[in-house]
């Protein structure tokens, strides 16, 4: 949905894009690939993303989405890669201050024109921000979304499916044997996630 409402923003706001007999945007050729719409999308996704999950989430489903080969380049080349995780992190930068969808938006086509982003995996610019902080690992693929004042984890994101859970929901499922990784622990009386701890501070809930 997210990356729908991307390409309907760039065709009626920056360049009309290929659609086919019925209408709908056309997938099947290298119109949507490495160029200026790669480029918006992933911008534009990655803010999204950061204004509903916040920040570190955006950037860590971005890495995974480009590790896992699942990116928009059909090469997958380190260059192309380089374009998305740079493209990713203007989205985040804009997704940080934009108030709404709309104006993420707005606030990407002016950094389009401006040339802020990268267009093609030609480009010289270096991606050199973090890739990721966190170390993920099958067992252990839980993110915290958000704490409530008293720092306790309240939502949860699974990392590998892109699951979003309450608190109760992960209890559940770490109850049925889902999340080896994690236990539950009795805390005030609440049935509250622990992770089981292992060797990396960084995967272990806060």
């Amino acid at each position: 949905m997210v990356v729908l409402i991307a390409y309907d923003y760039f065709d009626q706001n920056i360049r009309s894009l290929p659609k086919d007999q019925d209408g709908q945007f056309d997938l099947s050729g290298d119109e949507f690939i490495d160029n200026d719409v790669d480029a918006f999308r992933h911008a534009y996704t990655s803010g999204v993303f950061t204004q509903e999950l916040g920040d570190s989430a955006s950037e860590i489903c971005g890495y995974l989405q480009e590790l896992s080969g699942n990116g928009s380049s059909r090469s997958n080349s380190p260059d192309s890669k380089n374009m998305d995780l740079w493209n990713n992190s203007i989205g985040r930068k804009y997704g940080k201050i934009a108030k709404s969808k709309s104006e993420l938006a707005a606030l990407l086509k002016k950094a389009l024109e401006k040339g802020e982003l990268i267009l093609s995996p030609d480009d010289a610019r270096k991606f050199l921000g973090k890739i990721s902080q966190y170390f993920i690992t099958p067992d252990k693929p839980i993110f915290v979304i958000q704490e409530e004042k008293t720092g306790r984890n309240n939502q949860f994101l699974d990392l590998l499916s892109g699951e979003l859970m309450s608190r109760e929901e992960f209890v559940l499922q770490i109850q049925s044997g889902q999340y080896p990784g994690y236990h539950i622990a009795s805390i005030s009386d609440i049935l509250t996630p622990v992770s089981n701890p292992n060797a990396f501070f960084e995967n272990n809930l806060g």
